[in-house]
């Protein structure tokens, strides 16, 4: 915005003249800045709005009816191109898969990442999760990730379809599903993202939706189902596998039950000689703290992704 002042009055026809030549002169400027600019604002917007977010279903036999997720592809991506990486990534408890997109604002961070080269050019798909913590309980959530979504998502899209091209990761509910198939399936994964976990290593406490949602337990919370579908079941099986998993591990300081377990998980994987990073920043459980550490969870998450005939450097050999 700017302002015109006029400090002395001229003779009002030669006034009125080079006012009108001036206006003239300004209009004809400004228009052709506006010209210009609008040229590079298209450019620009052209390049930054390339990649795309689409919902698609199809039907997965193990849950005996249609699977909705929703995927992100880069910029510049081709069908009978090269394979990308692909990262999955799982929603929290009463979210949806497009809570990635509209609260943790995956496209435009991954865009970024992606023209500064920061990360590779990567499909990221996310599922429709409901309130089943990803496991075998009210329905084969898991058995339908892995026989189903897999290979839906590797026959339609350009994806890779071995481990050394493909990520796990989730928020919450989410994280604690990735965190056992990263431990039960570490041959499917080359690193997970957790983000604030739902892991309680003992149980989960007396407000956790976990309790709620009748999967552990058939009637109310059962501490047995929940024990042996939690990490900590998986983990002496895990150990022994000859993989291991990187795994970024983020919450919110707030967050106190969440964070300190994910410090201890943090722990106990370096301590196992085990890759992993910790980041704890302010804020509870909510997407700020998330959309917060997408970025860096997203380079850490993605720096093990290798073409498809490789295995990451750090994975330990048969």
């Amino acid at each position: 915005m700017f302002r015109l002042s006029f400090s002395a009055p001229l003779p009002f026809a030669r006034n009125a003249l080079l006012g009108a030549l001036a206006v003239a002169t300004t209009i004809a400027g400004a228009v052709a800045t506006a010209a210009s600019t609008f040229a590079a604002l298209a450019v620009v917007s052209t390049s930054a709005l390339a990649s795309t977010v689409a919902s698609r279903s199809f039907h997965a036999a193990a849950l005996e009816r249609d699977w909705a997720y929703t995927i992100y592809l880069p910029t510049g991506y081709h069908a009978n191109g090269a394979h990308y990486p692909v990262l999955y990534l799982l929603h929290g408890n009463n979210g949806n898969a497009n809570d990635w997109i509209t609260q943790g604002h995956l496209q435009s961070t991954a865009d970024a990442l992606i023209a500064r080269k920061e990360i590779p050019p990567v499909v990221i798909v996310m599922p429709q999760g409901g309130t089943d913590w990803y496991v075998d309980r009210k329905e084969k959530m898991e058995t339908a990730f892995f026989n189903d979504l897999l290979p839906e998502v590797e026959t339609q899209y350009a994806v890779a379809n071995q481990r050394a091209g493909r990520m796990i990761g989730g928020v919450s509910m989410g994280g604690f599903g990735a965190l056992r198939y990263a431990m039960t399936r570490p041959d499917q994964f080359c690193s997970a993202m957790l983000l604030s976990p739902a892991i309680y290593p003992n149980e989960p406490p007396l407000t956790s939706a976990a309790r709620r949602v009748g999967v552990f337990g058939e009637y109310q919370f059962d501490p047995h189902v929940w024990h042996a579908l939690n990490y900590p079941a998986q983990w002496e099986h895990y150990m022994k596998r000859p993989y291991r998993l990187p795994m970024f591990i983020g919450a919110g300081d707030d967050d106190l039950t969440i964070q300190a377990d994910a410090s201890v998980l943090y722990t106990n994987l370096r301590l196992a000689g085990n890759p992993a990073a910790l980041r704890i920043i302010d804020g509870a459980h909510t997407w700020d703290v998330w959309s917060a550490l997408l970025p860096a969870a997203l380079k850490y998450t993605l720096a093990c992704a290798k073409p498809a005939a490789q295995e990451p450097e750090n994975a330990p050999k048969p």
